[in-house]
């Protein structure tokens, strides 16, 4: 169940943050920490990070969601899992790097819990009526 469930939240989590990344946020994040940008994307580093939140969204959130039987626990835990994983990110850059932009903070804050909420809600809707 782990892998259906993991593949199923990789594929919905890699297409709608590539929506957000790829065209909503493209031109906020240029704007705001495009100085700190590096010209070419380090893939290797965001692959592992999808792989290592992916891996904490089915284990901490999507598998007791479905255990449960309870979408709201999905919705509802899937928020609070990205803001604190965000967080964690966020936080730490504007505690120590320099012309860190709060706004940045806020933002990433408030999407890291609506991105990990519609992953796991989405994902539990997906396999509750595809594979259970």
């Amino acid at each position: 169940m782990f892998t259906k469930l993991y593949i199923t939240a990789l594929i919905v989590f890699f297409a709608i943050d590539m929506v957000w990344l790829g065209v909503v946020a493209k031109d906020f994040y240029r704007a705001q920490i495009g100085h700190l940008m590096k010209p070419d994307v380090n893939w290797i580093a965001a692959i592992i990070f999808y792989l290592i939140f992916i891996t904490g969204l089915v284990v901490f959130v999507i598998t007791p969601a479905i255990e449960k039987g309870q979408w709201t626990h999905a919705l509802l835990f899937g928020a609070l899992f990205g803001f604190v994983c965000y967080a964690t990110y966020d936080l730490t850059n504007l505690a120590v790097t320099k012309d860190w932009p709060i706004l940045v903070t806020i933002v990433d804050l408030a999407w890291g819990a609506v991105l990990a909420s519609s992953v796991s809600t989405v994902t539990y809707f997906i396999i509750s009526k595809i594979i259970l």
